[in-house]
């Protein structure tokens, strides 16, 4: 579909306001109004109008004395977003197709990303293929499954609250917490004993267990998780399928610059 297709989403405000931010360069850092109306072809009060409201979401900056506009802290933000998200799937894949060689399990790699829980890398169980509706770029609530709760484990309690206050605790199976301040109890635990084990909490007969994955300043940035048939593993397994899931999570975090005495 051309860019020029009309179609019944098509939204030409917001196409407007995209080419305002296309009209910067690395030549063109900074644009006054009248700059950006004559690059567009648009009148002055319609590249006003969309301008403020690219500055009010920080898309852009005006410089309140010399009224130059030029591309706001937001953008730089979403792409440190990512960069980052990028730069740790590539670094942990090699790590997880170790780890998907040794378990034969449902490998995923997961970060929280404005409030919600996003799905960055995954690996298909090769022994019992389970059809997983999460696929990589998938987004889900941020208490979802085992990889949220590793992740929402390591924020400020008041953090945890409003992400529950936007996000409501829902019941999937009779397992499923339905209470706030059991969860935060969990929490709690899974900080302590660094995994989440969902057992059969969010899909009847399924087992998914959960592990931190630190940066450089020892920041949880990404939960690595593995799920399987609840049925098919026994504690014995499970315990070895933490220690496999524990030391992958530690070589990728090594491998994003935590100090080797963490």
């Amino acid at each position: 579909m051309s860019y020029n297709e009309k179609t019944t989403f098509y939204n030409r405000s917001l196409e407007r306001a995209l080419q305002i931010l296309n009209a910067f360069s690395g030549e063109k850092t900074r644009l006054t109004l009248s700059q950006l109306s004559e690059i567009l072809n648009l009148s002055r009060a319609t590249v006003l109008r969309l301008s403020a409201t690219l500055v009010q979401y920080g898309f852009l900056h005006q410089d309140s004395s010399s009224k130059e506009y030029s591309l706001g802290s937001r953008l730089f933000e979403l792409g440190s977003i990512f960069f980052h998200s990028f730069s740790l799937r590539k670094t942990a894949s090699p790590f997880l197709d170790r780890l998907h060689a040794k378990v034969g399990k449902t490998i995923f790699l997961a970060i929280l990303e404005q409030g919600q829980l996003l799905y960055i890398d995954k690996r298909e169980d090769t022994q019992n293929p389970i059809t997983f509706t999460s696929k990589i770029g998938t987004r889900r609530p941020p208490y979802w499954g085992m990889l949220g709760p590793m992740l929402m484990a390591h924020l400020p309690e008041s953090e945890v609250d409003k992400l529950l206050e936007e996000h409501p605790l829902k019941v999937f199976t009779k397992k499923s917490f339905n209470k706030k301040e059991e969860f935060k109890k969990w929490l709690i635990r899974v900080k302590e004993e660094g995994v989440a084990i969902d057992e059969e909490r969010t899909f009847d007969g399924i087992t998914g267990v959960a592990v931190p994955v630190r940066d450089s300043r020892e920041k949880v940035i990404a939960s690595l998780g593995v799920a399987f048939i609840s049925s098919a593993v026994d504690s014995k397994n499970l315990k070895q399928i933490i220690k496999e899931a524990k030391q992958t999570a530690q070589m990728i975090s090594r491998n994003m610059g935590l100090p080797s005495n963490s």
